[in-house]
């Protein structure tokens, strides 16, 4: 399906995800055609978007005009907050497939457990009868700590195959990164480089950066990858997005990844209230 170059990662349920995807926010219109069309020719076939970013048409019609078969490509979305009443639930699936002009998505996520309304299992308990229909492949969560993830197992019995979490050098995650794997879930990584405080001058990256040969992002990536992690960086750039996928050629040594990670603080993470309506969600 994509370049035998990227490893993989097989999920819970049997499939199978590239060990780096797409991320499409915050990519609108025209520009958000051209540029997923671009990242697709450059090798990424697992494309990430979300009823918030307002952006599936776009990405359901790069999926069109890209050139590839259907089924050379993971499209991912997310059911928001809004909706994780059961019926909610399957009526916003219904919309995103409609919106992408999609049969069936490869992995649909509930976005965040909006632990204050409390009704997140009922949203998953959806995603499963979704599954089971087959209009959903696999089916993820997003933001869930180990609490959320316990209850939604427990009520159905069904683990999520991904927990897509904010993961960066400023908020390395050990101890969710250790939750899901305990629990057999692959951990995916939103704004893996940090964004607006991606740590490209500290010098953890920078001196790796420079070892390597590479750039402050590679070096970020690799990180992510070498911890087990699929990031999804985003760019509408296609020298970025292909130097983004070019992380395979190089290897972090143990004391690299370790200053990387040490990088983590306080204040690291990039939202602060509801991160229902913050843009990455």
């Amino acid at each position: 399906m994509w370049d035998m170059a990227i490893p993989t990662h097989t999920l819970n349920d049997g499939s199978v995800l590239p060990a780096i995807g797409f991320g499409t926010y915050p990519l609108k219109d025209d520009e958000a055609v051209s540029g997923i069309v671009s990242a697709i020719e450059a090798g990424y076939r697992l494309l990430d978007t979300a009823v918030n970013y307002g952006n599936e048409r776009e990405v359901g019609e790069a999926v069109r005009v890209c050139g590839l078969p259907r089924e050379e490509l993971l499209v991912a979305s997310k059911i928001p907050g809004r909706d994780h009443e059961y019926d909610a639930a399957i009526a916003s699936v219904h919309g995103s497939l409609e919106r992408l002009g999609l049969d069936y998505l490869d992995l649909h996520f509930v976005h965040w457990p909006n632990p204050s309304v409390g009704k997140y299992a009922e949203a998953w308990r959806a995603l499963v009868d979704l599954r089971e229909e087959g209009l959903v492949r696999s089916i993820g969560v997003s933001n869930f700590t180990a609490a959320h993830l316990d209850r939604v197992i427990a009520e159905t019995g069904v683990t999520p195959a991904v927990n897509q979490i904010e993961l960066h050098p400023y908020f390395p995650q050990v101890e969710m990164r250790a939750v899901n794997a305990e629990r057999g879930i692959q951990t995916e990584s939103w704004s893996p480089l940090g964004k607006r405080q991606a740590p490209f001058a500290e010098p953890a990256v920078a001196d790796a950066a420079e070892v390597h040969g590479v750039t402050p992002g590679q070096v970020i990536l690799r990180w992510q990858v070498q911890l087990g992690s699929i990031p999804i960086p985003k760019s509408a750039a296609p020298d970025r997005q292909r130097a983004n996928l070019d992380v395979f050629g190089f290897e972090l040594t143990d004391a690299e990844m370790s200053a990387i990670t040490a990088l983590g603080r306080s204040d690291g993470r990039l939202f602060g209230g509801d991160p229902d309506t913050h843009e990455e969600m």
